[in-house]
């Protein structure tokens, strides 16, 4: 009977909830859909604590191998992925689509999910170019979410066909803070998506700013498209940008070039060092764009 049935399950560990039956003693069990997803992508952190105390696994899995974990970090969460996480949750859990926690946390924006999920041991970095943290936070211009994964390893120039380089997405999408955070942080600027390089995403866009920002930064305004386009081909005949881009096509001066050549020399790893250095705070200033 179904009573007898019941009992059975709550002797061997399990626990009910309404349609749903968790088993504590599992690592990962399968429902569509529960009361700990629910808890979980809607905040709800007493109702979580309560969950998990009754022995409902943390790791419970949808049939589409989301956790519990993927929904708090993609509602953004930080208080209820950090009890997912100090109850076991696995923080490098993939699901079908290739999205881990780590990618969901960057389309939130949750920079409190990102840096808890990498203090326990989140990879920056996945093999699965679908779901590319670095990639999702840079077009959402979640500028926080991309430093964390930066200072945890992630690639800064990771190029991926069908998205290219997580500037070129910043630069596609408008993300005018997170672009500059990519250009501080040492990125190669004029690497994008197969031969159209950010300035040329940048130019389309008509986006002012973000051009402004990438010339000064030394971007090649003759870079060429794989259908022999400059980024200003591809500006408004008669906007700013392209008078602006017009007018860089000639050589650029001679304090814009020692100033790319210096943080070439220098490279990535190394622009930190320039405030340290026995200069004058004027010079340091101007080689960190300050």
């Amino acid at each position: 009977s179904e009573d007898k049935s019941a009992g059975r399950s709550q002797a061997a560990g399990a626990s009910s909830y309404g349609d749903y039956i968790t088993n504590s003693l599992m690592s990962d069990s399968i429902s569509d859909w529960s009361p700990v997803h629910d808890a979980a992508i809607h905040g709800r952190l007493l109702t979580l604590r309560r969950l998990i105390s009754q022995g409902t696994s943390v790791n419970l899995l949808t049939a589409d191998q989301v956790s519990p974990l993927h929904e708090a970090c993609l509602g953004g969460h930080a208080a209820c992925a950090k009890l997912l996480v100090e109850n076991g949750a696995k923080v490098n859990r993939v699901a079908v689509d290739w999205n881990t926690p780590l990618f969901n946390a960057c389309r939130s924006g949750s920079a409190a999910c990102v840096n808890l999920l990498l203090q326990h041991g989140a990879r920056p970095q996945t093999e699965y170019e679908l779901a590319s943290p670095i990639h999702e936070a840079a077009k959402g211009g979640h500028t926080e979410c991309v430093q964390s994964l930066a200072s945890h390893g992630a690639d800064i120039d990771l190029n991926i066909k069908h998205l290219g380089t997580p500037l070129y997405v910043a630069c596609a999408n408008q993300r005018l803070e997170c672009v500059k955070k990519l250009l501080e942080s040492g990125v190669n600027i004029n690497i994008g998506k197969v031969l159209d390089s950010p300035l040329h995403a940048a130019a389309k866009n008509s986006n002012l700013d973000v051009v402004h920002l990438l010339l000064d930064y030394g971007a090649d305004v003759q870079c060429r498209n794989s259908e022999g386009q400059r980024p200003v081909d591809l500006a408004p005949p008669t906007s700013t940008v392209a008078k602006v881009l017009l007018e860089r096509e000639g050589v650029p001066s001679l304090m814009q070039l020692c100033r790319v050549y210096i943080r070439k020399h220098l490279g990535r790893k190394r622009l930190h060092e320039v405030s340290g250095m026995q200069i004058p705070d004027d010079l340091k200033h101007f080689l960190l764009y300050r």
